[in-house]
């Protein structure tokens, strides 16, 4: 009879301790860009390392495998109150999650999320961003938000917002090329992300604005050149005229060129006074 009752007793007991443990309270979700987290106050008990287990359910569990529980990857009786259930919610679908606390062989009752929770709701911030002008070329850096997220980027030309620019970034391991800049104005970038799994947008990023650093004008360079060529097609005509009037000289007999006269000869000596092309094009510019 003894030996029965401390059976019943030692029964009882292990039956109970269940009981022993509070249930973790304030089970809640932090999700923001597809990083999705749960939540829980603390079990306090005195002297002891409280451990946890986490556990979900989506929808084929509830619907198709008798409502049965699955436990997550990373959160197997764990000291933490936060567990990274990321990769178990793998599908757009509600999920419901649990947490319950475990000492030694003791445990408490499962704490049950309110509500499920699907990943549609995450949300979703602004890709940082750099935007940089390496010489001519406008160049924007996005950071890696992981393979879940492609970026949409507007990009314009100051003053000419109704002619924005769009382009669609996938891979972000490299600077992205956006376009070719003109000297003067600035050129201005934002972007947003975008999940095609859940089909959402987050908001446009800040304006970032950028112009070409100590760079010459296209069209100014251009214009210089062909200034230069005019130039010195200008100055072709005089000396084309010298070289015949010193060649007209130089034919006529000796005698016609006797009898023009010491004169003439000087005036033409004078004339024969060739300034170099350089010393001429350095005083048109001045």
């Amino acid at each position: 009879y003894l030996f029965l009752s401390f059976l019943f007793s030692l029964l009882l007991g292990i039956l109970g301790e269940d009981a022993l443990l509070p249930a973790p309270q304030n089970i809640s979700i932090l999700s923001t860009n597809m990083k999705h987290f749960l939540t829980w106050s603390p079990v306090i008990i005195q002297g002891e390392i409280v451990r946890y287990s986490v556990e979900f359910q989506g929808e084929y569990e509830r619907e198709y495998a008798n409502e049965s529980w699955i436990p997550t990857c990373e959160c197997s009786l764990i000291t933490a109150t936060v567990c990274n259930i990321t990769e178990d919610i793998s599908a757009t679908v509600a999920y419901n999650l649990r947490v319950r606390a475990v000492v030694g062989a003791r445990r408490s009752e499962w704490g049950t999320l309110k509500g499920f929770f699907n990943r549609i709701t995450t949300s979703l911030t602004p890709p940082l961003m750099k935007v940089t002008a390496d010489g001519y070329h406008l160049l924007v850096e996005l950071e890696d938000m992981g393979p879940a997220f492609q970026f949409c980027v507007l990009y314009w030309k100051e003053g000419q917002e109704s002619r924005m620019q769009q382009k669609v970034v996938k891979d972000v391991s490299s600077v992205v090329h956006l376009d070719t800049m003109e000297a003067g104005p600035d050129y201005c970038v934002k972007a947003q992300t975008y999940v095609e799994a859940i089909n959402r947008s987050s908001d446009f990023s800040q304006t970032q604005c950028v112009r070409v650093q100590g760079g010459t004008s296209m069209w100014l360079v251009t214009a210089l050149i062909s200034s230069a060529g005019f130039a010195v097609a200008g100055f072709a005509p005089p000396f084309f005229f010298l070289d015949a009037f010193v060649l007209q000289k130089v034919s006529e007999p000796p005698t016609q060129l006797i009898l023009r006269g010491s004169e003439e000869a000087e005036r033409c000596d004078l004339m024969v006074h060739v300034v170099p092309s350089e010393e001429v094009l350095r005083l048109w510019i001045q």
